[in-house]
């Protein structure tokens, strides 16, 4: 029996049987529309009808093609009872279209230029054009997202701001669609906290996991930020960096299991060539929507950080005078589906009408075509284990120069945090001499002995806490480099498995 099984967007949502089948129906009545000619059902789902009862699909078929295909927000499953005859799926069926807006605002409080202007400006953008799913970073001020979560409640009624660090992780999420469920993870490793010009420690960079149903598809949608660039000639950060990457590829392998579609949006701050990006593509099976569209718009070669941008520090983009893409939409499909990007669009410059951009950074734009296949498609990792294997094995060798500059941090640190305490020691020991009478034929210098004290209590304070921290980071680093062997070794002897 042809078409059983098929689904179908309409407005409403039934469930119809014929026959050996059961008719179920929710919303309102549609007795009447049964007795619709019988050739509407091979032009909506191309099958035949059952002969002993032409009715139950000639009313689905004919509420489908009196109705529309639209993009579904609910859908029309017509399958077998037990024991009933089944086929899958065919291909062409009709297909969800899902538009995903992602930028990283540079929304600062107090440093960035012009922020709440450009907050509000974003804000009439997305209302306006109206995308299925927002995903934003830096977004640093919950006053900022409140005002934005007032703004777009129309348009966008479902929204989450995930909270971490010292001063958040700035990231937040708006869609349509309802969220299910949310979870955030922050990250082990994420700079150093007395690097204060570069911040990024206070900024507790997280992912963040929202799940949604649409349309009976459950999805995964991860947001993060990861650790920015500062050199790339000289790149401290690069091992913190890959360790982000890594547990950033670990937790949507761990968490989507039950998924079938993933999608993760952000600012990864890593090239497209980086081992950091190749490491979590390979690892995740993640495809990269600027590589996959079939039709681009936009700055070339997708860049998301161009030297034309006002807000833009030209000094850092000299080696790149078309920029660089930092920004990202992966997607894959898990389970009886697939997904193609049809449209990836940047912003160029100044929005429309305006003197300035959104931010600092280019927005991208991705229209995503979700369809249901014959059959399930299972997990996609184990593809390509040998090009895995030379990334993990890669990105390990780097994460063990970090650990080895740690261990040098920690030594240090130690040895400084040693000497401040016998220097504290020597002069506990004098001022008791003073004490007891030795030296009494000499004046006591208590100025300058309380300020070599203090000075040594607060070397003292200050190596043990960096000592403490360099500890931390190089159990992460050594854990990190432990995980890749792990990994390694099972690509190696089970690469068939994945």
């Amino acid at each position: 029996m042809g078409g059983l099984g098929t689904w179908i967007p309409v407005r409403g949502q039934f469930r119809v049987w014929g026959g050996p089948y059961v008719q179920e129906r929710r919303g309102k009545a549609w007795s009447t529309l049964s007795t619709l000619p019988s050739f509407l059902p091979a032009l909506c789902l191309g099958s035949a009808l059952p002969p002993s009862q032409p009715g139950s699909l000639a009313l689905s078929c004919s509420l489908h093609c009196l109705l529309g295909a639209v993009t579904p927000t609910h859908s029309l499953q017509v399958s077998p009872l037990p024991g009933a005859a089944s086929k899958a799926p065919m291909e062409g069926e009709p297909t969800l279209r899902l538009r995903i807006f992602d930028l990283n605002c540079w929304a600062i409080r107090y440093l960035s230029k012009r922020r709440q202007e450009r907050v509000r400006l974003i804000g009439d953008t997305l209302r306006r054009e109206g995308f299925d799913l927002v995903l934003l970073q830096e977004v640093w001020s919950e006053q900022d997202y409140n005002d934005l979560k007032v703004k777009l409640a129309g348009c966008y009624p479902f929204s989450h701001y995930f909270r971490s660090g010292v001063i958040g992780s700035g990231l937040c999420v708006f869609s349509r669609f309802p969220i299910l469920d949310t979870l955030l993870y922050q990250y082990s490793l994420n700079g150093y906290p007395y690097m204060l010009q570069h911040g990024d420690w206070f900024g507790g960079k997280s992912v963040g996991l929202v799940i949604m149903k649409i349309s009976g598809i459950i999805f995964n949608v991860y947001i993060t930020h990861l650790h920015a660039e500062y050199c790339r000639d000289k790149d401290a950060y690069l091992p913190h960096r890959l360790v982000q990457a890594w547990e950033l590829a670990q937790f949507i392998r761990h968490t989507s299991k039950a998924a079938d579609m993933v999608l993760l949006g952000g600012d990864l701050n890593m090239h497209p060539e980086d081992v950091g990006i190749r490491l979590l593509r390979g690892c995740t099976g993640l495809r990269d929507a600027f590589a996959e569209a079939t039709h681009f718009e936009g700055c070339k070669n997708g860049c998301t950080l161009v030297p034309d941008n006002c807000f833009t520090d030209k000094s850092e983009l000299l080696p790149f005078p078309l920029g660089i893409r930092i920004d990202y939409i992966l997607y894959k499909a898990i389970s009886s589906f697939t997904v193609k990007c049809e449209e990836l669009k940047t912003t160029m410059g100044p929005a429309p009408g305006m003197d300035i951009p959104f931010s600092d950074h280019e927005a991208v734009m991705a229209t995503l075509h979700i369809q249901r296949r014959g059959q399930p498609a299972g997990a996609t990792l184990g593809t390509a284990d040998l090009a895995l294997a030379d990334v993990v094995t890669e990105a390990r060798m780097e994460v063990g120069v970090g650990l080895r500059a740690a261990q040098r941090q920690r030594y240090f640190s130690g040895r400084m945090a040693v000497l401040a305490l016998l220097l504290l020691l020597l002069q506990a020991v004098a001022a008791l001499g003073t004490l007891a009478g030795l030296g009494a034929e000499q004046p006591f210098p208590k100025l300058s002995f309380c300020l070599l004290a203090f000075l040594a209590l607060g070397v003292l304070v200050l190596s043990t806490a960096l000592h403490l921290f360099h500890t931390m980071e190089v159990k992460m680093l050594h854990g990190t480099e432990d995980q890749m062997w792990m990994a390694l070794r099972a690509l190696q002897e089970h690469p068939s498995e994945g």
